[in-house]
């Protein structure tokens, strides 16, 4: 099987995988009880923290663990929201990831004003001139086309303009150079699994000295900011994947993306009717996000899986839902195109090799979808329950 999801989840390694048994096995420990071996299981999280930080160029107190990436998210926004007054604005993409769409719909719902920025066609957004709000969340790059957001220009702007900003850079940590001190964001989410931790696991950024109001309530942990007994396996397994994902920033990037173009070439020379999505020039190295004119993406999807190639439609999120994705939606694609769409992101676990036999597999899946679809037989069955 080859795995070309990897913007949905990564494989942990098996240095992760061993770093965490001894903690599910041996040092199980309570952190915050006050005998001995609890301090060795507090000192592995402070040394996973300190793994964390150094991956966006950040402080260790300025890192707070949380379940993962839709907490961090929804932490950063309710955190800001309940400090501002009943006048502020916040805005936010149309492009964001659900775990930033939806809890501002619910602010928007509690009377604050939300505005939600346009994109262009290649899905980067619109920078406005002015920024009339109190906080801005952006994401660093889109979790669907991988394009990447002008995450510089707006903090620039932002900071000229006294606005907090907060990024949801989940699809960019471990997978390029980021550094929070460059581009001077205010708070940044991540999540361990997208950079070869295990799933459960993520992270706010908290820049020193902006003011995180508590979003969980209990014995303080965390400083305080996100109570309730920490997930020690979880945490250390994270700590290994930064300081794995870190020692690969120079070579690995680079690496992918000869897999992507090379995967990408070969679809287009084999495959008629394929358009390739969003900024080419400015994006992951990872992601390639392709339309197949005349297939549903769906099919698509189960043909390659049967064929042996594990790709996505999309965000994991979205699987199964019917209606055609908001980030194309708001790139101006119309449905059919936007039903048409197959993500395939790549990871340092993959093999040129391996991206040339995705391409074949491709070809073939989009020649048995259409010959079927012309001669009107009706939807590839695959598999009956």
């Amino acid at each position: 099987m080859i795995y070309l999801d990897n913007a949905a989840t990564t494989r942990p390694s098996t240095s992760v995988l061993r770093s965490m048994s001894s903690f599910l096995e041996d040092c199980w420990q309570n952190p915050s009880s006050g005998y001995r071996a609890s301090k060795r299981v507090s000192e592995a999280i402070e040394e996973a923290r300190a793994s964390v930080a150094q991956l966006i160029d950040a402080k260790p107190e300025e890192i707070y663990f949380t379940s993962g990436g839709t907490e961090s998210n929804n932490m950063a926004l309710f955190s800001v929201d309940s400090l501002l007054p009943a006048e502020a604005v916040m805005a936010t993409s149309q492009i964001e990831h659900s775990a930033i769409l939806r809890p501002l719909e619910q602010i928007e719902q509690n009377g604050r004003a939300v505005d939600f920025l346009p994109v262009d066609a290649l899905g980067r957004l619109i920078v406005p001139d002015h920024f009339p709000y109190s906080f801005v969340s952006l994401m660093w790059a889109n979790n669907e086309t991988g394009v990447m957001q002008p995450i510089q220009e707006v903090v620039e702007k932002c900071r000229d303009a006294s606005v907090a900003v907060h990024t949801d850079a989940v699809q960019v940590v471990g997978k390029q150079k980021i550094s929070v001190r460059e581009t001077p964001v205010d708070m940044l989410s991540l999540s361990g699994h997208k950079f070869n931790g295990v799933k459960g696991v993520g992270a706010l950024y908290v820049r020193s000295g902006f003011r995180l109001q508590p979003y969980l309530y209990g014995g303080g942990q965390e400083l305080g900011k996100r109570s309730g007994t920490e997930n020690v396996a979880g945490i250390v397994a994270m700590g290994q994947a930064a300081k794995e994902a870190y020692e690969r920033l120079e070579t690995a990037p680079s690496e992918i993306m000869a897999m992507r173009d090379a995967f990408e070439q070969k679809v287009l020379e084999l495959v008629p009717g394929v358009d390739v999505n969003g900024d080419l020039a400015r994006r992951l190295p990872s992601h390639s996000h392709l339309s197949f004119c005349d297939c549903e993406a769906e099919g698509l999807v189960i043909l390659l899986d049967e064929y042996g190639l594990q790709c996505s439609s999309g965000s994991a999120c979205m699987t199964g839902k019917q209606q055609p994705s908001h980030v194309q939606t708001a790139m101006g694609y119309d449905v059919k195109r936007a039903k048409s769409s197959l993500r395939f992101s790549f990871s340092h676990l993959n093999t040129l090799e391996e991206a040339l036999q995705a391409a074949a597999l491709v070809q073939k899946a989009v020649t048995k979808l259409r010959s079927v679809q012309n001669t009107g037989t009706g939807p590839v069955v695959i598999y009956t329950p």
